[in-house]
């Protein structure tokens, strides 16, 4: 039986790997460590609240005190952990820095003087930046080129959980994943977001012209790759996770078609500050520990459809308050552009 640190275990991944594990190795235990910002919900957890092999502190990562306080009574930590929005990084780059970069840090220095604890970390193939249209796919030997301070602060944090390994002989492994889509996400994402937007009978805002390319991976089969990581991984290596390719026009052609929808509910916005034009990834090292992705993307994201349509008590409140911050933010930028013109 092991004792597991789950960090960032109230948001989307998170919650969905807690839920996972547990299913599958119901005699292990998990502590979930998170801050609960506003992209963590115990509501994720609700039906884990009297498992007496579950519980939760609240914590921040950053926070020394309260990581010693948990590091002592576990086996190994996987940490989800992270701000993790590239618009958001855009505008408050040090929230990034500290969360990703510092509190990683705090993790690791942890593991290290509580006995060398075994540390999984979760990260992203934005670190590796952008392809073209006919660019191999990345790997784990592929560069660094970040392009927004959120895959910045995931290289940085990814680097730093290497050094541990290289410089006290910490064990630790890194996957770098493709983008996840599955119940609990969040609607400020792009899956989640147009699924609302439709069961509300409203537009889908596509950045651009929609042939940004995006790997999407099922969060379960995400929840599943990591396990293999944990069991048959080999320590002070790094795994690329990688899903099925899609434009965004086709995924949200997809997401039309499920409910019937015509194109004429696509609403051509403006691209984003940052929008790298293709991900890509070989997954080939982590399919020879024997993982496979189960879910064919179109098969998934029905069901991700059907479970936001049954669970608008979880997202109401959310697409409500995102709402509500965009207007605040609107109103701020509106009031700062007339000082400036006067």
């Amino acid at each position: 039986m092991s004792k597991l640190l789950v960090t960032g275990g109230a948001g989307f991944i998170g919650s969905n790997f807690i839920h996972y594990w547990l299913n599958k190795y119901p005699e292990d235990s998990i502590i979930n460590f998170d801050k609960l910002t506003y992209a963590g919900h115990l509501e994720n957890l609700l039906s884990l609240e009297n498992n007496p092999h579950y519980s939760f502190f609240k914590g921040d990562i950053v926070n020394k005190g309260d990581v010693d306080s948990v590091m002592k009574n576990v086996d190994l930590v996987v940490h989800f952990a992270a701000e993790s929005h590239v618009d958001r990084s855009i505008e408050d780059p040090m929230i990034f820095a500290r969360t990703n970069v510092s509190g990683t840090c705090v993790l690791l220095d942890s593991c290290l003087r509580h006995g060398r604890k075994r540390f999984h970390h979760i990260s992203t193939d934005e670190v590796y930046g952008e392809l073209g249209a006919n660019d191999p796919p990345f790997n784990e030997k592929t560069p660094f080129d970040p392009k927004s301070p959120y895959s910045a602060s995931k290289a940085a944090s990814d680097l730093m959980v290497n050094s541990y390994y290289t410089s006290y002989g910490l064990p630790i492994t890194i996957s770098n994943c493709a983008n996840n889509y599955g119940p609990y996400q969040d609607p400020e994402k792009l899956v989640p977001n147009f699924i609302t937007k439709l069961l509300e009978n409203k537009k889908v805002p596509l950045a651009g012209n929609g042939e940004h390319v995006r790997s999407w991976l099922a969060v379960e089969d995400h929840c599943s790759a990591i396990d293999y990581i944990l069991k048959s991984g080999e320590i002070g290596e790094t795994y690329c996770i990688g899903g099925e390719e899609k434009t965004n026009l086709e995924t949200t052609k997809i997401l039309l078609d499920i409910f019937g929808q015509s194109t004429s509910l696509i609403d051509f916005v403006g691209n984003r500050a940052v929008n790298d034009l293709r991900y890509a990834i070989d997954d080939s090292k982590i399919k020879k520990l024997g993982w496979k992705p189960l879910y064919k993307f179109e098969d998934r994201l029905k069901r991700t459809v059907f479970w936001y349509a049954n669970n608008r008590w979880w997202w109401g409140p959310l697409v409500r308050s995102n709402n509500r911050t965009f207007i605040k933010q609107f109103i701020v930028d509106f009031k700062q552009s007339l000082i400036h013109n006067t």
